[in-house]
């Protein structure tokens, strides 16, 4: 069975390679047709962009493409060919000192990768545009050669309001989108092949490429690798997901049966408290409850006046004993909006389901078993894959309680026995600078939580049968 989804998986690979070759070569083969059968107004196209259109007497479309070219060549002489130049090397002059004293700087490596990147996505985005100049081009012809009638120029700048509304609503989100997320995520990659640390600081410093040698470190086990480290960060990641989500689940629909149940009164009470959980701020719950666990708080401090215990539990100095108190506090924070949600759901469930179980003899567990849990699990499958991948990165509750540790001097890279992959990353770019392998471990998180979270996404009921348990 494993095979025959192995090779299923393979041949899909292997016909969206195929599929993407063809493309390719597919719009190569037209862009060479359109340049052969093209009048010189689209043969002169390829060169100056617009000048089909404008000659065609569409000037706003003429005017757009012309305009991309003059900014583009311009972004190039003037700003983006000295960066887009060095970031082979990164930067070759150091910052220093003349003989006079005075301080000069060189090349900042900083700058150099930022708006070298910037320059590379611009010229992929200008080489698209063109295309699209090309295809409007080839576009035009035909409807001309078919006794077709273009459009004119006000009913081009009349289809910005209307028919392409959605273009023109869309273009300052995306234009956000870019320079706000996906800009920083690239130069992030980028910085995992550069040695950008606290040695190498732009712009008193330059930094370079370094290949996969920091991908090589973060698995070397030796006394200087951080293999051990992420084993260990990783593995209390999965666990921690894994509790957080599912004994979260669990409790607050279990929470939420009880308080549905016929005969149990003030339910609206026993909600009321719950959401109140909800309603404070987490910053200064988690705080609080930082303080009360405390070796000196108020819970050692009465367990000690009670003559219960002879010293202080060490609730966040042992590192098992804080993983535990940290997955018990979360159950306070997550079992309300599970019950919440869950209570909605359950109220859902056709009551003829639960009679006819009756009827049939159903114990309570038999009902649940049989009907509440399958229906609850189909409906919330995206909800929980949602609620895993959100514990992966759940920033809030490891640092305001424990800010990772305990620490220990057999982690490397600043990292504590309860820290996350993301509270690891946080650590090692402010306390540490190491931006290198900060960079690192940032792509490390997102494979982890794209592998996972694919994986379950296919295999979830609700994703494979969406009318099943209808």
């Amino acid at each position: 069975m494993k095979d025959t989804e192995n090779r299923n998986v393979f041949k899909k690979a292997e016909s969206a390679v195929a599929g993407a070759f063809r493309f390719i070569g597919g719009d190569v083969k037209d862009i060479g047709v359109t340049f052969k059968e093209g009048d010189y107004k689209t043969r002169l196209s390829f060169l100056i962009m617009g000048f089909g259109p404008l000659m065609r007497k569409l000037y706003a479309r003429g005017v757009a493409y012309l305009t991309l070219e003059v900014l583009f060549i311009f972004y190039m002489i003037s700003f983006g060919w000295g960066y887009l130049k060095d970031i082979g090397t990164l930067g070759t002059i150091a910052s220093g000192y003349n003989p006079d004293g005075t301080r000069f700087y060189g090349d900042n490596s900083f700058l150099i990768l930022l708006y070298g990147v910037l320059t590379v996505i611009i010229i992929l985005f200008f080489i698209l545009a063109w295309r699209m100049n090309v295809r409007e081009n080839r576009n035009e012809e035909k409807l001309i050669k078919g006794g077709g009638k273009l459009p004119k120029t006000r009913e081009d700048l009349h289809s910005l309001l209307d028919s392409n509304f959605d273009k023109t609503l869309l273009a300052l989100p995306c234009l956000g989108i870019f320079l706000f997320t996906v800009l920083p995520i690239i130069f992030m990659i980028c910085v995992a092949f550069t040695n950008y640390d606290y040695n190498h600081q732009a712009p008193a410093k330059l930094f370079t490429w370094v290949g996969f040698d920091n991908f090589m470190n973060l698995f070397s086990f030796g006394s200087e690798g951080f293999g051990s480290t992420f084993i260990t960060v990783l593995g209390w990641t999965l666990v921690w997901a894994f509790f957080a989500t599912f004994l979260n689940y669990f409790l607050g629909m279990a929470v939420a049966i009880l308080i549905n149940r016929k005969g149990v009164k003030f339910k609206k009470l026993w909600r009321t408290i719950l959401v109140v959980t909800i309603a404070v701020p987490q910053f200064v719950s988690l705080l609080y409850v930082y303080k009360m666990f405390a070796n000196d708080g108020l819970i050692n401090s009465y367990l000690l006046k009670w003559g219960l215990i002879e010293s202080a539990i060490p609730f966040w100095t042992n590192a098992t004993l804080a993983k535990i108190t940290i997955i018990v506090v979360n159950l306070w924070i997550g079992i309300p909006y599970m019950m919440l949600i869950a209570t909605g759901l359950l109220m859902n469930i056709p009551e003829d389901l639960y009679e006819s179980a009756r009827i049939d003899g159903a114990s309570p567990f038999q009902m649940f078993r049989k009907i509440t849990l399958p229906y609850m699990l189909f409906v919330t499958g995206p909800f929980l894959l949602t609620q895993f991948t959100g514990n992966l990165n759940n920033f809030n509750v490891i640092f305001l309680l424990t800010q990772g540790g305990p620490q220990s001097m057999d982690l490397t890279g600043g990292a504590g026995y309860t820290d996350l992959l993301v509270t690891w990353l946080y650590k090692m770019t402010i306390n540490d600078t190491n931006y290198r392998m900060a960079a690192v471990i940032g792509i490390m998180v997102f494979l982890v939580t794209a592998v996972i979270s694919l994986v379950v996404y296919n295999i979830l009921p609700s994703v494979k049968d969406e009318e099943g348990f209808q």
